[in-house]
């Protein structure tokens, strides 16, 4: 457990407070820069292979990789990186998924040895950061024994190549997705707003390699009209993706929802909205900036049937698993964001029979018609909540004159 005088608020060795908050540290963002290199190497090995086989392999990629970052969240969460023994853990933490970063363009044609032991060493490394962190130690080695495992099968993934290690590869992906079933989670106080912020830190960092697809597709073209229309839609649609996640206050209410609950609840529910949820959020928007990049790279022009499906695909992804952790905590309504996925899902016809310009045009309004009819929604529903009150106190102060 964490020590009592870190739950207290007082300073002690596991825990860096503001007041009595746990704050995501200078540390945590500079660790979480590598992350974006991540996502852009992912992106533009989805694009030069953007097929079935290009796909299944950043499936499992991002898999494997989302499983053991998001257990570095997990860790700083349990043990702040509050002095320079932890730090420096954490940067050697840091280097090794760069090195897993640099290896994504070829790790299925001969770079996946080198992917699979700094894979390894990410693995030893937090499990044994996370036996120190005053975690009760047996289901912390019992979780790190599976993901031992599930390091071995990447790394021997990597000496085999080709379909055999995509099958160990998604073996691994198979094994760390189930270990929450297999075994105990560690049971310690979760700092619920800290575990939030970091996520929705790392989803910001995945729009930003969005906004960097919009950017890179243009390239060094001449600045036209219909560029910078598609270049426009294309941010209106990440804004809806933001929108969605960032609009309505729904990280604040997760982390209260979170805090509500008890330690071994909270982290089970922690699990499956972050470990599991997310990773769809991400290749969502991983998905949105491979179909914006063709976009604006030929916004006139009809695109093919693969990164119009990207596109769409990528927003009905990311408006489901959204959909899905919303409604994990009570957050209603989410028959609008299913109506606008299934209408997003629907404008690949634009792309591959009209223009790339008309389908990114197509989900932006979609998106933006589902978010005004929420606002407009909640806001009837407060008005309503509102006047119930009212005329609660007034019924209230009549019987009482």
């Amino acid at each position: 457990m964490i020590p009592e005088a870190a739950a207290s608020g007082a300073a002690g060795p596991h825990a860096v407070h503001h007041g009595s908050e746990l704050r995501v540290s200078p540390l945590e963002l500079f660790f979480d820069l590598v992350f974006v290199f991540t996502v852009m190497q992912l992106g533009d090995s989805l694009a030069h292979h953007l097929d079935a086989g290009g796909l299944a392999r950043v499936l499992v990629i991002l898999a494997v990789i989302w499983w053991m970052y998001d257990a570095f969240i997990w860790l700083s969460n349990a043990m702040p990186p509050s002095n320079h023994r932890r730090r420096g853990l954490h940067l050697l933490g840091m280097g090794a998924f760069l090195v897993i970063a640099l290896t994504i363009p070829h790790a299925f044609d001969g770079s996946g040895v080198a992917f699979g032991w700094a894979y390894l060493a990410i693995v030893v490394l937090h499990t044994g950061m996370f036996a120190a962190s005053g975690v009760p130690a047996g289901p912390v080695l019992r979780m790190g024994g599976l993901n031992l495992l599930g390091g071995g099968l990447v790394t021997l993934g990597g000496y085999v190549e080709g379909r055999p290690q995509l099958v160990l590869w998604a073996l691994a992906f198979a094994l760390q997705f189930a270990i929450p079933r297999l075994v105990d989670l560690p049971v310690f106080r979760l700092q619920a707003p800290h575990f939030v912020e970091r996520h929705g830190l790392v989803v910001i960092v995945a729009f930003g390699e969005t906004v960097l697809a919009i950017g890179i597709g243009a390239g060094d073209a001449r600045l036209t009209a219909p560029l910078l229309v598609s270049a426009l839609l294309s941010l209106a649609v990440l804004v809806g993706l933001w929108w969605a996640y960032f609009g309505h206050g729904d990280d604040e209410h997760c982390a209260d929802f979170l805090a509500s609950l008890d330690d071994a609840r909270r982290n089970r529910l922690a699990v499956r909205l972050y470990n599991l949820a997310h990773y769809f959020l991400l290749l969502g928007v991983l998905l949105t900036a491979v179909g914006a990049k063709s976009v604006v790279a030929h916004p006139a022009d009809t695109i093919g049937t693969a990164p119009a499906a990207a596109l769409a695909g990528g927003v009905v992804v990311f408006l489901l698993a959204n959909a899905a952790i919303r409604g994990s905590v009570g957050l209603t309504p989410h028959t609008p964001r299913l109506i606008g996925a299934a209408a997003v899902a629907a404008t690949v016809p634009l792309g591959t029979e009209g223009s790339a310009l008309a389908q990114v045009a197509g989900a932006a309004l979609v998106l933006a018609a589902v978010f005004a009819y929420e606002e407009t929604a909640t806001r009837g529903t407060a008005d309503a909540a509102d006047a119930a009150g009212s005329a609660g106190i007034a019924d209230a102060a009549a019987r009482n004159a």
